[in-house]
């Protein structure tokens, strides 16, 4: 009885594996070797995945490298590709890699067709470009010039990047030729960023960007791939010089809007509009004539500008640097930086601007000149600079006078006054004409001494002679010397009496040095000029003789005539 229990029961165990059999047999038969196959992750190794395979009885095997960035657990449902029903050891042969490729090229196919983005990862650079990962081991070629939105400057600052990339050529040949652009994906989500911005944003409201690069009137500011723009003038309401002493590149700020140009594409951004304009208060602070303090910010050819505070800055034009001294460059009296005193002018607020005065704040030297330096004063002065007409006097520190070359001398005809003073040379002078209200004294040298052409006159009237010496000769006559010194000239026309003979015979008869007899013919003291006659003379000498003659009797032959009288006015 028990021999035919355990019999039977043999049978039953005989029946159920057979059954069994042809249940995984059965089941094996609704999977196809050379198609992806649904698995299940059954466990996770170091280095091995054991995968369950839905329609198989036994679980497959994967290399955990094929899983490449992504991370297998436990439970996951995966797509394989089933190589072989039962392989090896009778286990299924199955590969993501190639599963992960037979989809992937299906999707990009779909992607290339429709003009879709796909994902992948920079990971290497190779000539003219970068190779990109696109995963299930499908790589392509990234041309540098499609490799950002804007030019690369270091290669190395892309590699590891993941993101999207529009599919430009696709070959699904055996070398698999695949070749993208990232710079056409990031334009598009950069438009989308911009239009977006201006959809949203109203002028006022407060941004946060990154300093992205500078240029000499500003910044650029990176708002999410678009650009906006910090203008040196909104970077604060004081002056600014140089943009990198306010922002620093690669640096996040917050800025306000205070311009938007949707169809320019163009943001102004401002950082001092997070505080008041300090113009709002400035007659509440400043008035004209009012002495204040500021800083020298800026030096150009026409004056200083100078920073009353923060935002408020005026210009003090270079003629308001001296109440005396001619001032060339602002350089000579301040320097950026400085701290110096100044007085408002005058200021229009609309347009931000004051005008300040330096030498405003000390007393003005011109307005005690006229009593100081009355005409007529004495005064002893150096010699500060010489040019062709004269001479400047240095009478007191910041006021020089003018000397003529016409006044340094009552009797020499000086042609450049370097030959009678030097600089640095002490002189002596008289004030001869004080204008305070142009700021402009005259001095003189010969007016020290009496004016000899006065004393000439007195001494010697229209028709009196004289014997002087030959001081100079030239082509239109010959300068003659009185005993006191002046100098007169006789014209040509009047150097001989003999009108038939040229000039050039009669002056070869005289040398300088010569002593000659002359008649004066005019004189004129306020312009300092006399006229001697040779000719004039000789007939003064005939007439006086005639006269003498007639005044004693004519004892002789020949009869005076009204003839003769006649030729000696000739």
């Amino acid at each position: 009885m028990e021999q035919k229990e355990v019999e039977l029961n043999e049978a039953q165990d005989s029946g159920n594996i057979h059954a069994q059999l042809a249940a995984s047999l059965d089941k094996m038969g609704s999977v196809e070797a050379g198609e992806n196959v649904t698995g299940t992750i059954a466990a996770v190794t170091n280095d091995t995945v054991y995968v369950s395979i839905e329609g198989l009885g036994r679980d497959g095997e994967l290399r955990l490298s094929e899983f490449g960035h992504e991370t297998p657990k436990v439970g996951d449902r995966i797509t394989v590709y089933l190589k072989n029903s039962a392989g090896r050891n009778g286990l299924p042969e199955i590969s993501k890699m190639i599963a992960d490729e037979k989809r992937l090229w299906d999707e990009f196919n779909i992607a290339y067709k429709d003009k879709t983005p796909v994902e992948g990862v920079i990971e290497a650079t190779q000539k003219g470009g970068y190779r990109v990962d696109l995963g299930g081991g499908i790589s392509a070629f990234l041309p540098i010039s499609q490799a950002d939105s804007q030019k690369v400057e270091k290669e190395e600052k892309l590699i590891g990047v993941r993101s999207k990339f529009y599919i430009e050529r696709l070959m699904a040949n055996k070398k698999k030729n695949v070749v993208v652009n990232r710079r056409k994906y990031l334009e598009e989500q950069i438009d989308i960023n911009r239009n977006k911005f201006f959809d949203e944003v109203k002028i006022g409201d407060s941004v946060k960007g990154t300093v992205k690069s500078f240029t000499s009137f500003g910044a650029f500011i990176d708002l999410g791939g678009f650009d906006g723009l910090l203008h040196i003038n909104d970077m604060s309401w004081g002056h600014v010089t140089r943009p990198k002493d306010f922002v620093k590149k690669g640096q996040e700020i917050e800025l306000k809007v205070i311009r938007l140009d949707p169809e320019g594409k163009r943001i102004n951004l401002s950082l001092k509009h997070f505080t008041e304009d300090p113009w709002v208060h400035f007659e509440e602070k400043y008035h004209v004539n009012d002495i204040v303090k500021g800083k020298v910010t800026k030096l150009c050819d026409f004056g200083a500008f100078i920073e009353l505070e923060e935002g408020i800055e005026g210009l003090t034009h270079i003629s308001e640097f001296s109440w005396t001294k001619k001032i060339n460059k602002p350089s000579d009296m301040v320097k950026e930086g400085d701290e110096v005193q100044c007085m408002i002018l005058g200021y229009d607020i609309q347009a931000g601007r004051v005008s300040l005065g330096l030498k405003q704040v000390t007393d003005n030297p011109w307005d005690s000149i006229g009593d100081k330096y009355p005409v007529g004063t004495k005064v002893n002065g150096k010699v500060v600079k010489i040019t062709n007409s004269g001479a400047f006097i240095q009478l007191e520190e910041g006021i020089d006078a003018f000397l003529s070359g016409e006044d340094l001398s009552w009797t020499k005809k000086v042609k450049h006054p370097g030959s009678e003073i030097k600089v640095e040379q002490e002189l002596e002078v008289v004030v001869i004409e004080c204008d305070v209200e142009n700021h402009r004294i005259r001095v003189g040298v010969k007016q020290l001494t009496d004016n000899p052409w006065k004393a000439f006159a007195a001494e010697y009237k229209v028709g009196s002679t004289l014997e002087g010496e030959v001081s100079s000769i030239q082509d239109f006559g010959i300068f003659v010397k009185a005993p006191n010194g002046i100098e007169g000239l006789v014209n040509k026309a009047n150097l001989s009496e003999d009108r038939d003979t040229p000039f050039e015979e009669a002056v070869k008869k005289y040398n300088v040095g010569d002593k000659v007899n002359v008649y004066v013919v005019s004189i004129d003291v306020e312009r300092e000029k006399v006229a001697f006659s040779v000719k004039e003379y000789k007939k003064a000498q005939v007439r006086a003789e005639i006269s003498q003659y007639m005044a004693n009797g004519n004892d002789g032959d020949g009869a005076y005539t009204i003839g003769d009288s006649l030729n000696l006015n000739k």
